[in-house]
């Protein structure tokens, strides 16, 4: 239970700054999707990411990076603490004895384990995010992850409405977690030149986080286009029969490209965001004892 408590409590830490350090990249990447087309003859408001970033800071200085930071806090936070306290347990479980190091192969089950135990926690989280994205003045569909599940256990199927898209985020979550805790501990034990990775500094660990957290989305991202328009598809008449035709119908009508929309934003983000939350989940979880 003293293990649990830890991977709890570090994991909120490494979700809460796992936040701060991405949520300027995604305030850049939604300015960049939601502005509009230019007419013919015109330039695009945003040239670039970069060119994004500096007309924000110097309208509205760095706190405009930050703007909405406050609503998905208290999800990223919970969610990470999820998945670090899972992944502490399939730990356990796979251990031979109290303490033993895990190999690169146990890494990777633990982390399928733990991304079982996150796709469940996702049922809402797509839809709030989701709404209002038709039109920009459209009023909120739902107030909360609460609201979500009163709308869905009312007008989609009961209970089975919750767990809309569960398979296919779990196509997404077992294999990306079990690539990236996998790949983070292959690059500790390679900077560490061993199993023994308690001496590692705070610059491998964030290498090794940052490249975990790279190869994550490098290995699933196609999926996670498709898990997106499955879930936010209307529940009475979908457009999509299965995870398979939703994919057969984006790339039929977008190409490769349209499975990789938005695949270089969130590379830019996933590297630094999860190098700090790997470095503060470590630094947390060593100072806890």
């Amino acid at each position: 239970m003293a293990d649990m408590a830890k991977d709890l409590t570090a994991g909120t830490v490494g979700g809460v700054t796992q936040l701060f350090v991405g949520h300027p990249f995604d305030t850049i990447k939604v300015k960049l999707q939601s502005q509009p087309s230019p007419t013919p003859g015109q330039r695009p408001k945003y040239s670039s990411a970069m060119d994004a970033l500096k007309q924000t800071v110097a309208a509205e200085g760095p706190r405009g990076l930050y703007k909405g930071m406050g609503a998905p806090l208290a999800t990223v936070a919970v969610l990470n603490a999820v998945l670090f306290t899972a992944r502490g347990q399939m730990e356990a479980l796979l251990r031979s004895e109290p303490g033993a190091p895990l190999t690169v192969n146990q890494q990777m089950v633990a982390g399928a384990g733990a991304g079982v135990a996150l796709a469940v926690s996702y049922s809402s989280k797509c839809r709030l995010q989701a709404q209002g994205s038709s039109a920009v003045t459209a009023a909120p569909k739902y107030s909360g992850p609460m609201d979500v599940a009163k709308h869905v256990l009312r007008s989609e199927g009961g209970v089975r409405g919750l767990f809309k898209g569960l398979v296919p985020t779990m196509t997404r979550e077992v294999p990306g977690n079990a690539t990236m805790f996998g790949v983070y501990e292959a690059l500790k034990q390679y900077f560490a030149g061993g199993v023994d990775t308690s001496g590692l500094d705070r610059g491998s660990l964030m290498l090794a986080g940052g490249l975990a957290g790279g190869s994550y989305w490098i290995s699933v991202y196609p999926l996670d286009v498709v898990k997106s328009v499955i879930q936010i598809d209307d529940y009475k008449n979908p457009k999509y029969s299965g995870l398979v035709d939703a994919f057969k119908q984006t790339l039929k009508a977008e190409g490769v490209a349209g499975l990789y929309k938005g695949f270089g934003p969130a590379m830019a983000r996933s590297m630094p965001a999860n190098a700090a939350c790997f470095l503060a989940f470590e630094i947390t979880k060593t100072s806890l004892g």
